[in-house]
């Protein structure tokens, strides 16, 4: 198997080098074998581990659950089923998420609406309704 320095570990995974030390520092991946020289060695495998926590984090995963799927993915008794579950329950977050931000957008709406774009700040109804919290 061919060793990778952190440089070509990066490149291949399209991820930056700082990306990788600080998956490193957040126990995402393990800590390499080092050279002599004091410079890391990665085994080719570490290419795919990257390139899931990538996708992972695509698709709206932290990295506290990407850990978690990680140590799933590893642990002998886990199901598909297990795995669906946190995909469901990254799906509730997300339409959650979404519902937020269309309150948020209709509120902002509402408000820019309110306001001509004329006259000093003292008089602007945005500025005024994010003073009196409506």
């Amino acid at each position: 198997m061919r060793l990778l320095t952190i440089g070509q570990l990066a490149k291949s995974a399209d991820v930056g080098v700082e990306t990788v030390r600080f998956y490193e520092r957040q126990g995402l991946l393990a800590e390499p074998n080092r050279r002599p020289s004091g410079y890391r060695q990665y085994d080719e495998g570490v290419v795919d581990r990257l390139r899931f926590i990538r996708r992972a984090k695509e698709l709206g995963f932290t990295l506290s659950e990407i850990k978690d799927l990680l140590s799933l993915r590893l642990d002998p008794s886990t199901t598909c089923a297990d795995v669906k579950n946190r995909a469901e329950e990254k799906i509730d977050d997300i339409e959650a998420k979404s519902r937020t931000l269309q309150r948020m957008k209709k509120a902002l709406v509402k408000v820019t609406k309110a306001c001509s774009g004329r006259g000093g700040t003292t008089d602007c109804p945005i500025l005024e309704a994010l003073d009196k919290g409506k």
